[in-house]
C-alpha cells in the first residue's frame, strides 16, 4: 500500500511531507524527450474518511472506497451514506484495509479487496441489481494469506477482455526475503488474472501463459512485482500500465501492450527498476520499465494513474498520468509503442496522493490522504 517510509518501514499513520516538486531520472527518457505544455487544476468534489480507491460505477456514478471499510458513492452534494460497511472484517494497521473496488462491465457484479482481520488478502462479489448492492449475494472469490502487515498490493480491474486482475505485493517486509517475486509457486508479487463467473469459486482463463507449467500458479498473469499499489488500463488502447512501488532507490511504471500473451517478468528482487538489487543478477526475460524515477528528490513511492481519455482536457488526451505519494505533483507521461516520447507535468499537486479513479467519462479523480477527493480539470 502507499504508506510506507524510505526505508520501507510499516507505519500505521500517514506522517510523510507533501511537496510541490519531484525530481526524476529515467533510463529510458530519451535526452531531448519533448515536454507537453498542459496545466490543470484540481476542484475539490468531495470529502471522504481514508479514500483508498474507487471505481465507475452504473448511471455515470463514482464509487469511493474506504480504507476502513466503507464503500460511498458520490453525488451532487459530495459522498453519501456507505452503500456498503465491512468495517468490522477488516483492520487498518500496517497497510492493511479495503484497498481496491471495481465493477465488471456491465455493473451487474461488484468487487471488493481487502485484508480480514487475520491479514489475509480477499476478494469478495456481490451482485448489483437496479445500481444497487445485493448484500446477500456476497460470496468470496479468492484469499491469499500474507506473511506482513505490508504490501499488500490490493487493486483490482477488469481488463478489456472481461477477466478480473488482482495486484498482489511480494508479502512484506523488505527486500522480498521469501524471494516471491521471482518464484512462480506463489501469488504473491504477482498480477494474477481469472474469471470470476466461469467457475466456482473462479475459472483459470484457457490462455493464461502458465496454464500448462505444474510448477506455476494458473492465475498468474505476470510477475517479478514488489508491490504494484496501483495498474490501469488504457481505455482507448487497452494497453496495461503499472506503477510498481521500490525498495529504497528507484520507482518504476511497467508498461505491457494490449496483445500481450502475459508471462512478463518485471525482475522483482533481481532488479529495481533496471538496476540490479543488492547484487542480484537480472533474469534473461526481464522486461524493464517504461520509466523509473530516482529518489534523489522527494519522491518515495510511486501512485500508477491513468491514460487520460477524458474530453475536459483534449491536449491531455492519451497521456498517462500518474504521481508519488511523498511529492503530489500530478505528472504525465506520453508513450508511443512501449517507449517513452514525453514527460512533463500538470502543475499541480494533490498532497499525498493515494490513488487515481478513472470515471465512467474518461475524467480523472484524484483521492489525497487528507480525505480530498479531486477532479483534474482545465487550469
Amino acid at each position: 500500500m502507499k504508506f510506507r517510509t524510505r526505508s520501507s518501514a510499516i507505519i500505521g499513520t500517514l506522517c510523510l511531507v507533501t511537496s510541490l516538486a519531484l525530481a526524476t531520472a529515467s533510463a529510458d527518457e530519451p535526452a531531448d524527450a519533448p515536454v507537453q505544455q498542459v496545466s490543470a487544476s484540481l476542484t475539490e468534489v468531495a470529502r471522504a474518511q481514508g479514500p483508498s480507491a474507487g471505481a465507475a460505477g452504473p448511471g455515470d456514478t463514482l464509487w469511493i472506497a474506504e480504507r476502513a471499510g466503507t464503500v460511498r458513492v458520490l453525488g451532487d452534494s459530495g459522498l453519501g451514506e456507505p452503500v456498503l460497511d465491512i468495517s468490522d472484517e477488516t483492520t487498518t494497521d500496517g497497510e492493511r484495509g479495503l484497498l481496491g473496488v471495481a465493477f465488471d462491465k456491465t455493473f451487474a457484479h461488484f468487487y471488493i479487496s481487502y485484508t480480514d482481520l487475520e491479514g489475509t488478502s480477499t476478494i469478495d462479489e456481490f451482485a448489483v441489481e437496479g445500481g444497487q448492492l445485493q448484500p446477500e449475494t456476497r460470496r468470496t472469490v479468492l484469499t491469499q494469506t500474507q506473511p506482513y502487515a505490508n504490501h499488500n498490493g490490493g487493486d483490482i480491474k477488469f481488463g478489456p477482455d472481461g477477466y478480473l486482475y488482482i495486484a498482489f505485493g511480494d508479502g512484506g517486509s523488505g527486500g522480498d526475503p521469501h524471494g516471491n517475486g521471482q518464484k512462480l509457486d506463489t501469488l504473491l508479487g504477482k498480477l494474477l488474472r481469472i474469471d470470476p463467473s466461469g467457475g466456482e469459486p473462479y475459472a483459470i482463463p484457457a490462455d493464461n501463459p502458465f496454464v500448462d507449467d505444474a510448477n506455476a500458479k494458473d492465475e498468474i498473469w505476470a510477475y517479478g512485482l514488489r508491490n504494484p499499489w496501483r495498474f490501469s488500463f488504457d481505455a482507448g488502447t487497452g494497453d496495461l500500465l503499472i506503477g510498481d512501488v521500490g525498495q529504497s532507490d528507484w520507482e518504476e511504471i511497467d508498461w505491457a501492450p494490449a496483445n500481450s500473451e502475459g508471462g512478463e517478468n518485471y525482475g522483482w528482487a533481481s532488479m529495481e527498476g533496471t538496476h540490479p538489487f543488492r547484487g542480484g543478477t537480472e533474469p534473461a526475460n526481464h522486461v524493464p520499465p517504461v520509466y523509473e524515477y530516482d529518489r534523489t528528490g522527494l519522491g518515495c513511492s510511486v501512485t500508477g494513474g491513468f491514460v487520460y481519455r477524458g474530453d475536459a482536457l483534449p491536449d491531455l488526451e492519451g497521456s498517462y498520468v500518474f504521481s508519488d505519494y511523498c511529492d503530489g505533483t500530478l505528472r504525465t507521461l506520453q508513450i508511443e509503442n512501449g517507449e517513452v516520447t514525453g514527460v512533463s507535468d500538470l502543475g499541480v499537486s494533490g498532497g499525498e496522493v493515494i490513488s487515481f479513479v478513472e470515471g465512467g467519462d474518461g475524467e480523472l479523480y484524484v483521492l489525497g490522504s487528507n480525505g480530498v477527493v479531486s477532479r483534474v480539470d482545465p487550469a
